[in-house]
C-alpha cells in the first residue's frame, strides 16, 4: 500500500509538470478538406495516371513526417487524388523519394509496413472516429487491406487478417512510384447518404528513412489514431451501393490419418463443400451467412514457451468473425475477455496442444449499423461434437450493441447464449449452458487525451458459485511527453465465462501505470522512452481454496523499462520484471518433471527477470532481433535468448529463424530444464498471385516436430485455390521419429457478385 500511495503522488506530480510543457504542438493540428469529385473517364488501374479525371482531380500534398521527427514537412512528398463513380471510390497516388532503390519484401498480399516501402489509405466511412478500412500498396503492386477499431487507439486496433474484394496496381517510376487503386462501395460499409467521410494517409519511404502521414500526428499517437483524420467532402450525397450479394462457395479435398489412433490403420479420404454468403441489407448493415465453414487454409499459430502459470491467447484469423469483430470482442480486458471467437469451432489437441478443428454446421451474423449512433451485431452457430475432446454440441447465440453518446464515447451492451445438446452423453468438462450478460461504457474524448472504460458483466451458469460478476475500470490520459493510466479490476470465482477468455478467476486487481517520454535534439536518437507498471492482485477467498485469506495480498509486481528508438531504425530496450506471489495449487513451471518435483501450494516464489531487447533496421535485406534475458526464477536461476533472423530475397521471398531457448536450473530434486522452440519460416511469391509457405516449428518440451506447408493461388479478386500440407512427428529418440498425424487439404474458393 506504501508503494501504491507513493506511486500515486509521483504520478499526480508529474501530470502537473508534464501538462505545463511540451504540449502545445499536439493541439496545433489542422485538418485538411478533400472535395471529391465524380470520375468523367473510365478509369483503368494499371499505375499510369493518363486519365483525364485524374489531370483534372485536387491534389493533396505536403505530407508531414511522423518518424524520426514529428514536426517537419516530409522529405519525400505524396500525392493524393480522389475520384469516384457509380461502382467504385478510386484513390492513386504519386509517391516521391531520393532514389530508385525501391525496398519489397515480396510480392505476396498483406506485406509488412516496416519491411516495404508502401502507402496506406485509411477511410473513416461513418466520420465517427471509432471504426475504419484500410487498404495499402507497395511498389511492387502488392495489396494489403485491414480493419482498424476502437479508434486506432493502438497496435491491437488493426486487424491484417481481413480479406475483400478489390483491386489496385503499381507502377515504378525514375524518383517515385505511382499506384492506382479501385475499391467497391459494395465491399465496405459506409451511411447511405453521408456528406462527410474521415481520411488518412500513411507512408513508409524506406530511402529516404522517414514515415510521413497526410494529417500530421503527434508520434505519442498510433499513425492509425482517428482522431486526426481529414474530411472527405462528397460533392453529391452517397447513395446505396445497390444490389449487393455475394456468394462464396468452396470445395475441398483430402487425406489424413492419426497414427497414435490404434483404431486407424489407413489414410481417411475427406470431401467437403459449403460456403459462405454476404447480403448487403443496407449500405451500413451486412447478413453473413456460412454453411459448413471449412478453415483449413488458415496459417498455423506461431507456438510459444508458456512459463506464466495461466493460460495465453492467440489472434482471430478466420475470415467469418472479423468484420465488425471489435463489436463482438471489444469488451473487458486482455485478461477477463466475456466473449472470443477462438472458442467457436476451435479445440485443442491434449498430446500436441496445437489449436485442430472442431466442425461447424452453420452460422449467422448481421452487423452494422442501424443508424448514425447505434451499431448492432447478432450472432448464432452451431457445432458439432467432438467425444476426443469430451466436448458436446453447443449452439451459440451472441448479441452485442453499441450506442454512441457525446462525441466519440459509447455505451455497449453484450449477451452470450451458450446451450448444450446431449451433454448427458459427454463428461464434465463443460456446463450444460453458459451465460453472460453486461454492459459497459467506453471513453474517448475530443482532444484525444483521454480514454478509458468502466465494464460489469455477470454470468448465469448451474453452479451455485459465489461472485458470478466481474468489473472493472480503466482511465488513460496520454500527452506528448507522457503517459498513465489506473486500472483496476474484480473477478468473481463463480464467473465462468466459457465462450471468453478469462485465464484466473477470484482476484481484485490495481494496477498503475506510466511512460516518460522524451526527444533529444540530436541526428542519432529518435524517441527514449521510460515505463513503468505496477500491480497488486488480491486475493478474494470465495474458491475454497485456503491457502490465502480472504482479501488478502495473492501477487505484486513490478515491470519497468527503458527504449530508445533510433533514427536509423535500430531499437534497443532494457526490462525488468519483478514478481511475488502465492501458488495457490502444486506447480511446475518447467512442466518436464512428471509430477516428480514440484513447488507446493502456499510456496511464496520471488522472481527478477532483466531482459534485454536489440532490433535492427527492418529496411535491411538481413534483418535481426536478439532479446537474451536473465534471472532468479521460483528460487533457481533462469536464462534465456529469443529473437528472429530474417534474409529477404527481393521481390521474391524471404527465409526467416523464429528461435526461443530457455535454461531453468531450480536446484534440488527439479531436473534441469533446456526449453527449445525452433521455428524456420520460408515465404516465397512466384508472382502477385500465387505464395508458397513453409513453417516449421520444433518444440523439445512436448517432443513434436510441427510442418505445415501452404500454397495459395489467387486466380480472381478474393478467390483462392489453396493446397496444404500438414504433418506433426515425435522427436522422442526412442520413438523413431515417428509421425503423429498427417493431412493433405486442397482447396477451391471463388467469390461471385449478383
Amino acid at each position: 500500500m506504501r508503494l501504491f500511495l507513493l506511486n500515486l503522488c509521483c504520478y499526480l506530480v508529474s501530470l502537473q509538470l508534464f501538462s505545463q510543457n511540451g504540449n502545445h504542438f499536439e493541439t496545433n493540428i489542422q485538418q485538411p478538406q478533400i472535395h471529391i469529385k465524380k470520375s468523367v473517364d473510365d478509369i483503368v488501374i494499371d499505375g499510369i495516371l493518363n486519365e483525364l479525371t485524374w489531370q483534372r482531380t485536387e491534389e493533396n500534398a505536403n505530407f508531414s513526417q511522423y518518424f524520426p521527427t514529428d514536426s517537419v514537412l516530409a522529405k519525400g512528398d505524396t500525392e493524393v487524388f480522389l475520384s469516384y463513380d457509380q461502382e467504385n471510390l478510386y484513390i492513386a497516388a504519386k509517391c516521391y523519394t531520393s532514389g530508385n532503390n525501391f525496398r519489397v519484401e515480396s510480392l505476396k498480399r498483406d506485406f509488412k509496413f516496416s519491411q516495404n516501402d508502401n502507402i496506406n489509405f485509411i477511410f473513416d466511412t461513418y466520420y465517427d472516429q471509432t471504426n475504419a478500412f484500410q487498404f495499402s500498396m507497395n511498389p511492387v503492386g502488392a495489396q494489403k487491406e485491414a480493419l482498424i477499431s476502437i479508434g486506432g487507439k493502438n497496435s491491437d486496433a488493426f486487424d491484417g487478417s481481413w480479406d475483400n474484394k478489390w483491386y489496385g496496381d503499381s507502377k515504378m517510376y525514375d524518383g517515385y512510384w505511382v499506384c492506382e487503386l479501385a475499391i467497391p462501395f459494395s465491399s465496405i460499409r459506409y451511411k447511405e447518404g453521408a456528406e462527410k467521410w474521415g481520411f488518412n494517409a500513411y507512408r513508409n519511404d524506406s530511402q529516404t528513412n522517414e514515415i510521413s502521414c497526410f494529417v500530421r500526428i503527434p508520434r505519442q499517437y498510433n499513425l492509425m489514431n482517428l482522431n486526426h483524420t481529414a474530411e472527405i467532402i462528397w460533392n453529391e450525397p452517397l447513395n446505396n451501393a445497390g444490389k449487393n450479394i455475394s456468394l462464396i462457395p468452396y470445395i475441398t479435398t483430402g487425406i489424413n490419418r492419426d497414427f497414435e489412433n490404434v483404431s486407424q490403420q489407413n489414410y481417411q479420404y475427406d470431401f467437403n463443400v459449403g460456403g459462405d454468403a454476404k447480403i448487403g441489407i443496407s449500405s451500413s448493415l451486412n447478413l453473413d451467412l456460412t454453411v459448413n465453414p471449412d478453415f483449413s487454409q488458415v496459417e498455423v499459430d506461431e507456438q510459444v514457451n508458456n512459463l506464466d502459470r495461466f493460460e495465453i491467447s492467440f489472434p482471430e484469423k478466420r475470415q467469418f468473425f472479423l468484420e465488425n469483430a471489435d463489436l463482438f470482442g471489444g469488451f473487458g480486458s486482455d485478461r477477463a475477455q466475456p466473449f472470443f471467437s477462438r472458442k467457436i469451432g476451435i479445440s485443442r489437441n491434449p498430446r500436441t496442444e496445437n489449436n485442430v478443428q472442431n466442425t461447424i454446421y452453420g452460422g449467422a451474423r448481421l452487423s452494422g449499423k442501424l443508424n448514425e449512433n447505434f451499431r448492432i451485431g447478432l450472432l448464432a452457430m452451431q457445432a458439432a461434437s467432438q467425444k476426443e475432446n469430451d466436448l458436446p454440441s453447443y449452439n451459440y447465440a451472441i448479441l452485442a450493441a453499441e450506442h454512441q453518446v457525446f462525441s466519440r464515447s459509447n455505451i455497449g451492451f453484450l449477451f452470450i447464449n451458450k446451450q448444450s445438446f446431449s451433454h448427458k452423453n459427454f463428461g464434465q468438462t463443460y456446463d450444460p449452458y453458459d451465460r453472460i450478460a453486461g454492459v459497459e461504457y467506453r471513453l474517448y474524448t475530443d482532444n484525444n487525451f483521454w480514454t478509458g472504460k468502466a465494464s460489469y458483466m455477470r454470468s448465469f451458469t448451474p453452479d451455485d458459485k459465489e461472485m458470478k460478476y466481474f468489473g472493472m475500470g480503466q482511465l488513460e490520459y496520454n500527452r506528448r511527453r507522457f503517459r498513465t493510466e489506473l486500472a483496476a479490476m474484480v473477478v468473481g470465482d463463480g464467473y465462468d465465462a466459457e465462450v471468453g477468455f478469462v485465464p484466473r478467476r477470484d482476484f481484485f486487481l490495481v494496477s498503475p501505470e506510466m511512460d516518460i517520454r522524451f526527444f533529444p535534439k540530436t541526428d542519432k536518437i529518435a524517441q527514449m522512452t521510460l515505463m513503468s507498471d505496477f500491480r497488486w492482485i488480491y486475493k478474494l477467498g470465495k474458491d475454497d481454496n485456503p491457502i490465502i485469506e480472504d482479501f488478502d495480498l495473492e501477487e505484486a509486481s513490478l515491470e519497468v523499462g527503458y527504449e530508445i528508438s533510433f533514427q536509423n531504425n535500430h531499437t534497443f530496450m532494457l526490462n525488468l520484471e519483478y514478481e511475488n506471489f502465492t501458488l495457490l495449487n502444486d506447480f511446475d513451471p518447467t512442466r518436464i518433471q512428471n509430477g516428480a518435483a514440484f513447488f507446493p501450494a502456499g510456496s511464496e516464489p520471488e522472481n527478477t527477470i532483466v531482459t534485454l531487447e536489440y532490433e535492427s533496421d527492418a529496411r535491411k535485406k538481413f534483418y535481426y532481433k536478439l532479446s537474451p534475458s536473465m534471472g532468479r526464477f521460483y528460487g533457481g536461476k533462469r536464462q534465456g535468448i529469443q529473437g528472429e533472423l530474417t534474409y529477404r530475397y527481393q521481390p521474391y521471398g524471404s527465409i526467416a529463424l523464429n528461435y526461443d531457448y530457455t535454461h531453468i536450473d531450480l536446484g534440488g530434486d527439479f531436473k534441469t530444464a533446456d526449453l527449445w522452440l525452433v521455428g524456420p519460416k520460408l515465404d516465397f511469391t512466384f508472382s502477385k498471385k500465387l505464395f508458397w509457405t513453409t513453417f516449421v516449428q520444433y518444440n523439445n518440451r512436448l517432443e513434436n516436430l510441427n510442418i505445415n506447408s501452404r500454397l495459395q493461388w489467387r486466380f480472381a479478386p478474393a478467390s483462392d485455390f489453396f493446397l496444404v500440407y500438414t504433418d506433426n512427428y515425435i522427436t522422442d529418440p526412442m520413438r523413431n521419429f515417428d509421425s503423429r498425424n498427417r493431412a493433405i487439404v486442397a482447396k477451391l474458393t471463388y467469390w461471385f457478385n449478383k
